[in-house]
């Protein structure tokens, strides 16, 4: 068996980058391919494992091994406080996108139109998976599968479809997209088939989505408040539907 460094260099240009022990865990806990997984002490991380996810504990347990502190951090942007790290297999787009079409939808799609900000985008990511929503869908040139993307999602990316799509490619459903001129949220059911979009943190909603949306929806703020950031707007919105009546199983 090659040595794993040499998996990794082997792995690298074909894989995402799991950082830190909890992206990992989830990433394994979600059925994903991690060809190679390494760690500055295996002992520390198995510990971790039993205390903090027993489900996984023997996988990482077959997949983790111990590399030299210098080795991990040629591995990395920046070293993680857990010293764990992992390549995994990026989702076929094939599969995300037959997720995202799938009729009946039992949970929305969340629509983040032309996003900015790498780390705004894994946490909504994160919060898609913890709602049980369909996937995510970013416009734009934002990658979504960016590392340091998925390291905000905590390696939840694997819990959901994610995918770059243009908006005339979204997938089929009503749209509701976020916006202070449109109707409040607190008097609206949202279907299970939504789709919900929600604008740049910059600049809105694009001219392009906004054309194509049936319905402007509008988040409770008190006057003289601007804005929320996008994962709170994102919260907020899944956090209605599961209230009204779509919660995760």
């Amino acid at each position: 068996m090659t040595d794993p460094l040499t998996r990794w260099r082997e792995r690298a240009a074909d894989c995402v980058l799991l950082d830190g022990f909890h992206a990992l865990k989830h990433a394994v806990r979600f059925a994903a391919e991690v060809p190679v997984a390494v760690t500055t002490d295996r002992p520390a991380a198995l510990a971790l494992a039993g205390e903090l996810a027993p489900d996984v504990r023997d996988t990482l347990d077959t997949l983790l091994t111990e590399v030299p502190e210098a080795v991990y951090a040629s591995l990395v942007p920046r070293p993680h406080p857990t010293a764990v790290a992992a390549l995994a297999v990026r989702p076929s787009r094939a599969a995300n996108l037959e997720k995202l079409a799938h009729a009946p939808r039992r949970a929305p799609v969340v629509v983040l139109d032309n996003p900015r900000n790498l780390g705004n985008a894994g946490a909504v990511i994160r919060l898609a998976a913890g709602f049980g929503a369909t996937g995510v869908v970013t416009t734009g040139t934002l990658d979504p599968w960016h590392p340091t993307v998925v390291r905000g999602g905590a390696g939840l990316h694997f819990a959901t479809a994610v995918e770059r799509l243009a908006v005339p490619e979204l997938p089929s459903g009503p749209l509701f997209s976020l916006d202070p001129e449109g109707e409040d949220i607190r008097g609206l059911k949202l279907p299970d088939d939504a789709v919900l979009a929600f604008g740049s943190e910059r600049s809105g909603l694009s001219a392009e989505l906004r054309a194509r949306t049936d319905h402007l929806v509008s988040l409770p703020m008190r006057p003289q408040v601007s804005s929320y950031n996008l994962a709170t707007s994102v919260a907020m919105t899944l956090y209605h539907w599961s209230a009204t009546g779509g919660a995760p199983a």
